[in-house]
């Protein structure tokens, strides 16, 4: 088992396969895309770099996604994320459920946000710019059961 392990999270790629996103998840020990895939192509080439957990987004509506699911718990060295796409649609309640971190997607705006100590974090898009909201992932890295997130702009 890995005592510091570093996780990927990207989503609302829309299909697009940015060379600085793949830079930016480079040593990524998992990556969590939470949504709006847009191509298969997307994940097989995410999963060149690290075992890759997916959810359906709105825009996943074609047979190659039917077999993403819509939520995913995702356990990772005694950390327990929770992936979903629209954050509207978050059906449980993470502290109860034992959850450490909600990873979302849908708006496009990257976020962190810490809610009775469970992370929220929105890696924002890292598709084709929208409402001129920067193309980002998020990062994050736990060491000790702690989480140390961060999100990367992929271009200014």
């Amino acid at each position: 088992m890995c005592i510091k392990t570093y996780c990927g999270a990207r989503s609302d790629t829309h299909g697009l396969i940015r060379p600085a996103a793949l830079t930016a998840l480079s040593g990524a020990d998992l990556i969590i895309h939470a949504g709006d895939v847009g191509k298969p192509e997307v994940l097989d080439r995410l999963r060149q770099f690290a075992p890759t957990h997916a959810v359906r987004g709105n825009i996943d509506t074609q047979d190659w996604s039917a077999n993403l699911p819509p939520t995913l718990g995702v356990d990772v060295n005694g950390v327990r994320f929770h992936v979903l796409h629209d954050i509207s649609e978050l059906a449980v309640e993470p502290v109860r459920e034992g959850i450490s971190a909600v990873a979302f997607g849908h708006s496009h705006k990257p976020s962190i946000e810490v809610r009775d100590g469970v992370l929220f974090l929105n890696p924002g898009s890292a598709g084709p710019r929208r409402f001129r909201l920067p193309a980002t992932i998020a990062r994050v890295r736990l060491a000790g059961g702690r989480l140390e997130p961060d999100i990367v702009t992929l271009e200014p």
